[in-house]
C-alpha cells in the first residue's frame, strides 16, 4: 500500500501523502515485542546523510540516521519511546554540498514564532460528533449563505498579551454568529507562517495548524463546535506560493523541490516563492494538504486564494495560460469533490477568465464559486462618487448583470478592501458623515439584494472608520455609538431577510428570477429590479442621490399588492423613517415600458424591498375585473342557451 500511495504521490494523483510522510506515532515489533515510537519519513530526491535531530538526542546528527528506502528520494527511520511536543528537523547535506537543517514539510504542529521546528502530535482520535450536521452538509447552491470572514487573531484581539486559543475564538463567535444571522464562518490562513503581517498567505508548514492558536485537536474543537451550533466554516488556503525562509520549502534538498527552477518565475510578486504547479510531486503535496484539512477537522470548504496567479503566468493576463497549473485545479476539484461531495471550493479570482465554475467534464475549472471582483470594485467606485457624476457612471452598477449568469458568483467585501490605505467600506462612501452612514446602509442593502452568495469581513458590520489591523482588536467599542451599532442591526436583519426569504436564494443563478423594472434611469439614478421564485416575488429598490421623492412610481411585471419588508431609511438603522407603512397597490402601465407600477416614498440614498403579498388585489384592476365581468355576462347566458340546445338536438 505504502508503494501505491508513493507511486500516485510521484504521479502527481495523491490526495493523502500524509498518510506516508512525516511524522507518526507507531507500534513495531521487534524482536517479538511490541514498541511504541515514531515513523519519519521525508521526501528529497537529492539529499545524503540524512538524519532527524530533535529535543530527544540533544540535536546530535549522529544519533538517528534515516535509511534511504526508495531510489526515488524517501528515507525513512523509526526511532521509540518519543511523545508528543518534542521538537525536531531533519538534518542533511543538499545537492549544493552544504549541511542545512529543514522543518518537516509534513509536521502536523510546529513551533510558535520565532522558533522554527516541527513538533510531534498525534493527529488520530479526535471524538467528533458532528454527525447531524455533516449529514446534512450541501454546497448551497440553492440555500442562503452569508459568510463571515475572520482572522482569529484580531477579531477579540489578545487576552493577556496572547493569543485567544481556538476554542476561545468559538466561545464568543458562536454567540456572534446565532445572533447576527450568518450561515458561514472563514477563516483566514491557519497553516503555520512565520510573519504576522503575511495574515497567514506566505507559509511554512502546509499541514501545520497554526501554533498561534493552539493545538490539531483544538482547532478539530472549533470546527466541531461551530458544526454543532450549525454553521458552515470554510478554510482560506493559499496554494500558490510560500514563504522564503530558509529552514523551509525553498530549495529544500538543494534544488528548486517545490518551486519554479526557471528564474523569471521562482518568486512571485509579492516576494514570496511560487510553487511550480506543473511538478507531479507539487501537485499532490499541495492537494493532499487541502485534504487533509477536509478529512481530519472536516471543513466544510476551501477558498483558494490568488487564482489569478494560478491561470495566468504570474497573474499576467499577457504571459498566457499556465496550463500546467490549470491542470493542477482541475485534478484538485476533481479529486476533492470525489472524495467529498457536500464540500464546497471556491475561487478568489480577479481575472476574466472563463468557466472558472463550470463542470472539469465541460471544459471548466471545477470550482463552486467565484468571488466577484469585478462586481465588488464596480460597486465601491460607484459608491464613491459624488451624485452629480453618477449619472454618467450609471452602467458601472448594472453592469454586473450583464455576466453574472456566466459564472457562480459569490459578492465579497473582504479583508482586501479595508487595508493597505484604501480605507475602510464606510471611508469609501462619497458625502460627509451622515451621507456615508446612508450611502452604507444602501451598499449592504444591495449586496443582499443582489444574486450571488454574500461574504463580508468582520468588522464591516460596525462601521469602523479605521483600517483594519492584524494586532489589534476589533474596535467593538463602537456599539456604543448608536449610529455604528445601527449598521450592526442593518446587517442582522439583511441576514435574516435574505435566509427567510426564497426569492432572494433559491435558483439565484438562473436568469429566469431576475429581471430590472428600472435599469435605464441615469438621470435621477435610481434602480429596480425583481426576483422571484416559486410563489414568491420580491421588488428592490435604490436610490442612489439624496434626492427624496414624497410620490415616486416604480415600474413592476406582477399586478396585486406589495408590502415593504425592509427600508434602509427606517430610525432603526440610524435613518430618518422615511419608510412606506401602508401596502401599494399596482396600476397599469409603468417606468421604462413596464406593464404596472407602484407608487412608493423613496428616502434620499433610500435601499427598499417589497413583497408581493397578494396577487390581482389593486382596486382599478379589480374595476377594470368587475367592468369585464360586467360586458361578458349576456354573451356567457346566450353560450349557455346555445350550447343547452345543441345538447338536447344531439340527444332526440
Amino acid at each position: 500500500m505504502a508503494y501505491g500511495l508513493l507511486y500516485d504521490y510521484l504521479m502527481g494523483q495523491c490526495i493523502n501523502a500524509y498518510e506516508y510522510f512525516g511524522a507518526h506515532f507507531v507500534t513495531k515489533t521487534i524482536k517479538r515485542k511490541k514498541v511504541n515510537g515514531v515513523m519519519f519519513r521525508l521526501y528529497a530526491p537529492m539529499a545524503e546523510d540524512v538524519s532527524v535531530i530533535g529535543e530527544w538526542n540533544g540535536w546530535d546528527v549522529r544519533v538517528n540516521k534515516m535509511d534511504k528506502v526508495d531510489p526515488c528520494g524517501v528515507f525513512e527511520t523509526f526511532i521509540p519511546d518519543l511523545r508528543e511536543y518534542q521538537s525536531y528537523k531533519y538534518h542533511f547535506k543538499n545537492a549544493k554540498g552544504v549541511y542545512v537543517d529543514k522543518a518537516d514539510p509534513f509536521a502536523f504542529y510546529s513551533e510558535f514564532r520565532p522558533q522554527t521546528c516541527s513538533r510531534l502530535y498525534g493527529i488520530e482520535g479526535f471524538p467528533w460528533d458532528d454527525n447531524e450536521y455533516i449529514s446534512k452538509r450541501n454546497r448551497n447552491f440553492d440555500e442562503a449563505m452569508s459568510i463571515y470572514e475572520i482572522h482569529l487573531g484580531s477579531w477579540k484581539g489578545k487576552i493577556d498579551g496572547r493569543y485567544p486559543s481556538y476554542e476561545e475564538v468559538a466561545d464568543y463567535l458562536i454567540p456572534y454568529l446565532q445572533e447576527n444571522g450568518y450561515t458561514h464562518v472563514e477563516i483566514m490562513p491557519i497553516t503555520q507562517y512565520p510573519f504576522d503581517g503575511s495574515w497567514g498567505y506566505q507559509a511554512t508548514g502546509f499541514y501545520s495548524v497554526d501554533s498561534r492558536y493552539g493545538n490539531p485537536k483544538q482547532l478539530m474543537s472549533f470546527v466541531n463546535r461551530l458544526h454543532k451550533a450549525g454553521f458552515g466554516v470554510i478554510l482560506d488556503f493559499a496554494p500558490v506560493h510560500f514563504a522564503t525562509d530558509s529552514y523551509a520549502l525553498r530549495e529544500f534538498d538543494g534544488t528548486c523541490l517545490y518551486e519554479y527552477s526557471d528564474p523569471n518565475h521562482t518568486i512571485s510578486p509579492w516576494g514570496s516563492a511560487q510553487f511550480d504547479l506543473g511538478k507531479d510531486p507539487v501537485r499532490s503535496f499541495l492537494m493532499s494538504a487541502m485534504n487533509y484539512f477536509l478529512e481530519y477537522f472536516h471543513f466544510d470548504g476551501l477558498r483558494i486564494d490568488a487564482v489569478s496567479n494560478i491561470v495566468y503566468w504570474d497573474g499576467d493576463k499577457s504571459k498566457g495560460e499556465n496550463t500546467g497549473a490549470t491542470e493542477f485545479i482541475r485534478r484538485l476539484n476533481g479529486k476533492l469533490h470525489y472524495a467529498h461531495p457536500s464540500i464546497m471550493t471556491i475561487a478568489e479570482d480577479s481575472t476574466d477568465f472563463t468557466k472558472v465554475t463550470h463542470p472539469i467534464e465541460y471544459g471548466g475549472l471545477g470550482f463552486d464559486y467565484k468571488w466577484d471582483l469585478g462586481w465588488m470594485n464596480d460597486t465601491l467606485k460607484y459608491y464613491g462618487l459624488d451624485p452629480i457624476y453618477k449619472k454618467y457612471h450609471h452602467n458601472d452598477l448594472n453592469f454586473s448583470m450583464a455576466y453574472f449568469f456566466s459564472e457562480n458568483f459569490l459578492l465579497p467585501l473582504s479583508h482586501d478592501e479595508v487595508v493597505h490605505g484604501k480605507g475602510t467600506i464606510i471611508n469609501k462612501m462619497w458625502g460627509d458623515y451622515e451621507t456615508k452612514f446612508a450611502l452604507l446602509r444602501n451598499l449592504y442593502a444591495y449586496q443582499f439584494a443582489h444574486p450571488g452568495k454574500k461574504l463580508n469581513f468582520m468588522g464591516n458590520e460596525l462601521a469602523s472608520f479605521d483600517e483594519w489591523n492584524e494586532n489589534k482588536s476589533l474596535p467593538w467599542n463602537l456599539l456604543s455609538f448608536p449610529k455604528h451599532d445601527s449598521i450592526k442591526r442593518l446587517c442582522r436583519d439583511l441576514n435574516l431577510i435574505y435566509k427567510y426569504h426564497i426569492a432572494m436564494h433559491k435558483e439565484e443563478y438562473n436568469p429566469a428570477h431576475f429581471r430590472w423594472t428600472m435599469v435605464d434611469n441615469s438621470s435621477q439614478s435610481v434602480y429596480a429590479f425583481e426576483r422571484d421564485f416559486g410563489d414568491e416575488v420580491m421588488l428592490f429598490v435604490f436610490n442612489m442621490t439624496p434626492n427624496y421623492y414624497d410620490s415616486y412610481d416604480v415600474g413592476t411585471y406582477q399586478e396585486g399588492e406589495f408590502e415593504e419588508i425592509f427600508n434602509s431609511d427606517k430610525d432603526v438603522y440610524g435613518g430618518y423613517n422615511n419608510y412606506n407603512g401602508d401596502k401599494k397597490h399596482t396600476y397599469p402601465g409603468g417606468p421604462e415600458d413596464r406593464p404596472y407600477h407602484i407608487n412608493i416614498k423613496l428616502a434620499s440614498f433610500g435601499a427598499c424591498f417589497f413583497l408581493l403579498s397578494k396577487k390581482d388585489n389593486s382596486p382599478i384592476i379589480n374595476e377594470l375585473k368587475v367592468a369585464k365581468k360586467a360586458k361578458s355576462t349576456p354573451k356567457k347566458t346566450k353560450t349557455v342557451k346555445k350550447t343547452k340546445k345543441t345538447s338536447t338536438k344531439r340527444s332526440k
